[in-house]
């Protein structure tokens, strides 16, 4: 939310009502701001301005990052008709205009980061900032030398042109590997298994750039990220 702000887009956020019941409630004077009765719609808010709504005071608090270690079932996403979604784990006021840095599929697990904070997230999920995303893979066939070797030259993905970026890949055994990549093409790590004719049984991300997922979070679990992570 940028300020100034307008008095029914600053009470339909906050108090997450639609528009249209949040100008109809300030045309019945439940709007105070600064202790004076608003009924103007496009009444222009400043962050400090103290705004209360139907008796209670509606605070923004600003830019916010979740750090979820994500489980298997839920969908990266604001809202899905036949999934749960991350932010049905997420148990915070305001997160109407939050949105998922870094997407994983349904079956995968680990780091997931939540953030109104669209500038940020790009910074972070760009390919064209290189930052690594690193996953751990438990794969159906034996690793091998010369898939290691191909993967960090890059490989070639089904109906795709260009070869991926070379990635860092690191052999943790027979059948388990960590992979980085700073691509973030659809399926991608399934693809570039499937390109070393291997496949992907588990996949599990531990990392976005600088951004460690927390040991301590158990599946589904989630908590702010710190200033220094915000920072990295």
């Amino acid at each position: 939310m940028k300020f100034p702000c307008r008095l029914d887009k600053f009470i339909s956020h906050l108090a997450e009502l639609p528009r249209s019941k949040a100008r109809a409630s300030i045309k019945r004077q439940a709007a105070l701001v600064n202790g004076e009765v608003v009924t103007a719609f496009d009444f222009q808010i400043k962050q400090q301005d103290e705004v209360v709504f139907q008796g209670e005071q509606l605070v923004f608090l600003g830019k916010r990052y979740f750090m979820l270690n994500k489980p298997v079932g839920y969908v990266s996403a604001n809202s899905d008709e036949l999934h749960k979604t991350v932010f049905d784990l997420i148990d915070e006021p305001n997160m109407s205009d939050f949105h998922v840095a870094g997407r994983l599929d349904i079956d995968t697990t680990g780091l997931v980061i939540l953030t109104n904070d669209g500038d940020w997230s790009h910074k972070i999920t760009s390919p064209k900032n290189n930052k690594f995303k690193t996953y751990l893979v438990e794969t159906q066939e034996p690793i091998t030398d010369e898939s290691l070797d191909a993967l960090r030259e890059g490989v070639q993905l089904h109906n795709e042109k260009a070869l991926t970026r070379p990635a860092k890949a690191e052999r943790l055994a027979n059948y388990g590997l960590r992979l980085s990549i700073c691509e973030g093409k659809y399926h991608q790590v399934k693809r570039m298994l499937a390109a070393v004719d291997n496949k992907v049984v588990e996949l599990h991300r531990e990392q976005i750039g600088n951004i460690k997922l927390d040991e301590n979070l158990a599946a589904g679990e989630y908590r702010l990220l710190t200033a220094e992570e915000i920072k990295l």
